[in-house]
């Protein structure tokens, strides 16, 4: 296999890969986008909110956020506490929900979860677990497409959320695909 990077950013990683199947090509854009595992905001508390969205519909916003996933130090028993509390008339942006964590926060401070109008109140707590993108679409930590191309070549598009560098998603899907074969290959010796 020879592959050639054409883009490299911490957004970002396009490359070609040679001498690969599509059923290669395909199971390592699964991989990436169902088996690596990154933490979002599973449940969310709410003591106060007198806005005229309902408690569901703002979890749901909320669990959409990006989190920051460090690639060491964390696994799937970790739980991040973060905290919200605001009140109107103002714009309610994912750089006010707080971590009790320095290392497990809000990939990008900008996006807009609601309005409150004059007088309304939010205050919540909310709980990051780590999951993958096979639960639940709000783990996943990007997308990933590719192209057959008129040489046979594939080429691979890496785009992350904001939860770990792009390059980062390719090296963790390609250890779980290599793990998975090997379970698969130890099965088949017994």
């Amino acid at each position: 296999m020879k592959v050639e990077i054409i883009e490299n950013t911490p957004f970002a990683v396009r490359f070609t890969a040679s001498g690969i199947s599509t059923g290669e090509a395909n199971a390592l854009r699964r991989v990436a986008m169902d088996s690596v595992p990154t933490f979002a905001i599973d449940t969310v508390t709410f003591y106060e909110n007198t806005s005229v969205m309902f408690d569901e519909y703002i979890a749901h916003r909320i669990g959409l956020v990006p989190i920051i996933t460090p690639t060491k130090g964390y696994d799937e028993k970790d739980e991040i506490a973060f905290s919200l509390e605001a009140e109107g008339p103002a714009t309610v942006y994912s750089s006010q929900l707080k971590s009790s964590d320095k290392n497990v926060k809000v990939a990008n401070e900008k996006i807009p979860i609601m309005k409150l109008a004059e007088g309304q109140r939010l205050k919540l707590e909310g709980k990051a677990i780590m999951g993958t993108g096979a639960k639940h679409a709000k783990f996943q930590p990007g997308f990933v497409t590719y192209k057959q191309l008129d040489n046979g070549d594939y080429e691979f598009y890496f785009e992350t959320f904001g939860q770990m560098p792009a390059i980062e998603i390719i090296n963790k899907a390609v250890a779980i695909l290599e793990k998975q074969l090997k379970e698969v290959q130890n099965a088949l010796k017994k």
